[in-house]
């Protein structure tokens, strides 16, 4: 499968929150929102979908496969 990027940087400008606030309101700590935004930690799927729905956004919205990767489906 390949890697999963994120816009969670992105609607947090939005919001004007910092990483610590966003990360208080989810109940995580600054480093787990830094690691997100930067790609180096992929949430749980409890996680996305707590964080899409802070952001009132789908979770594929937030969460998607890089471009031109797909996931690892067979097709017969």
């Amino acid at each position: 499968m390949g890697s999963v990027n994120n816009k969670l940087r992105y609607y947090r400008r939005i919001k004007d929150l910092t990483q610590d606030e966003l990360g208080a309101a989810l109940d995580v700590t600054r480093h787990t929102i830094l690691a997100i935004e930067k790609r180096k930690y992929e949430p749980s799927i409890a996680l996305a979908l707590k964080i899409a729905s802070f952001f009132g956004v789908p979770v594929e919205e937030m969460f998607f496969l890089e471009d031109g990767e797909e996931d690892d489906q067979c097709s017969d």
